[in-house]
């Protein structure tokens, strides 16, 4: 059986193009992706991306920035950079600052359980206390799981929610009362 005649045909190069060419203009095209907002806003396109930092108060290369002292063999430190820099004008010190404030605020806690294990990690707790064997073979164990699996559920119920639990287990001790 002869065989089709686009398998054989194969893509040619073509030579007379000139690629690095057309990948450097491509890149001046492409503004650079800056994730921080602060920095997106003071951003100056007509400018270099050092000047740019530079003006901002932000170092382009941290190697440069905060040298690492050489060390000789009788332990005396010697300079890295021997030349003289000279002092850089920071125009926008207030990237600088908003960045420090940013960083500075207490994080968020987002980690979260979902609804569906809390109501479950509850029911098993309001149903059979302490007993993880018996919470195995309860019929709303789902996942099938084991009594070490139900108790690492409950430690992280505790964890994430200390003062509820406290109250869920206070309310339960309370109901335990009304019935006596």
């Amino acid at each position: 059986m002869p065989k089709a005649k686009q398998k054989s045909r194969r893509k040619k190069y073509s030579y007379n193009i000139n690629r690095k060419r057309l990948y450097r203009r491509a890149r001046r095209r492409a503004a650079p992706r800056i994730a921080c907002s602060h920095i997106r806003h003071a951003w100056d396109p007509t400018k270099s991306v050092a000047q740019n930092l530079a003006e901002m108060g932000l170092a382009e290369d941290p190697n440069k920035a905060v040298p690492i002292p050489k060390k000789t063999l009788l332990g005396m430190e010697v300079d890295s950079n021997r030349r003289v820099q000279g002092k850089k004008i920071v125009r926008k010190p207030y990237v600088v600052n908003e960045m420090e404030y940013e960083a500075s605020l207490p994080e968020k806690k987002s980690n979260t359980l979902s609804r569906d294990l809390i109501d479950y990690v509850r029911y098993m707790i309001q149903n059979h206390g302490e007993n993880y064997k018996e919470m195995a073979r309860d019929e709303k164990n789902y996942y099938q799981d084991t009594p070490k699996q139900i108790k690492r559920k409950i430690n992280v119920y505790k964890n994430f929610y200390p003062e509820e639990y406290k109250d869920f287990i206070a309310s339960l001790k309370q109901e335990k009362m009304d019935v006596q």
